[in-house]
């Protein structure tokens, strides 16, 4: 990894972190069953450049170290984000368009709340698919709102360049 890419992974973990630390104000929106995890807006990053991944799992780390549940989230919360990312560069390698890749990020996203249901199932003896459902619709409301706002951003920051 040249500096310059571990560089701007610092700034986008940092900028994740910062942006969590916020929501500590509300520890449910960003903990609980019900999420409105803002930050996660930055797992667009990984459809302007795959380099991106490691600030964005570094990010959710350090986030998670704030989290009620702990090392739980430290293990389940990482994994959601690195299997999530994981899935959508791979499927980049099919999807050209950007808003589409976008959308497909959005679903692949909401899709694995799974895992985080689990977790607050194991933590916090939540109903599972209770949490699946809360949890996935705060995540897909969060990625729908971050496209039209990725997209735009990148038109003026050029995303994939930065790294």
């Amino acid at each position: 990894m040249n500096s310059k890419t571990l560089v701007v992974n610092g700034v986008t973990a940092a900028l994740y972190v910062a942006v969590s630390l916020v929501l500590l104000i509300f520890p449910p929106l960003a903990y609980s069953n019900i999420q409105f995890r803002i930050p996660e807006i930055f797992n667009h990053l990984v459809v302007f450049n795959k380099k991106y991944f490691f600030g964005i799992v570094v990010g959710v780390f350090l986030a998670n170290i704030f989290s009620p549940t702990g090392v739980f989230d430290l293990i389940f919360g990482v994994g959601h984000s690195a299997i999530s990312l994981g899935i959508v560069i791979l499927l980049g390698k099919y999807i050209k368009n950007k808003i589409a890749h976008m959308i497909v990020n959005s679903l692949v996203f909401t899709c694995n709340m799974f895992i985080i249901a689990f977790e607050l199932k194991i933590a916090l003896d939540l109903p599972f698919f209770w949490s699946w459902l809360t949890t996935a619709a705060g995540e897909f409301a969060i990625m729908a709102i971050g496209i039209p706002i990725m997209y735009a951003m990148n038109k003026k920051v050029h995303f994939s360049k930065l790294i």
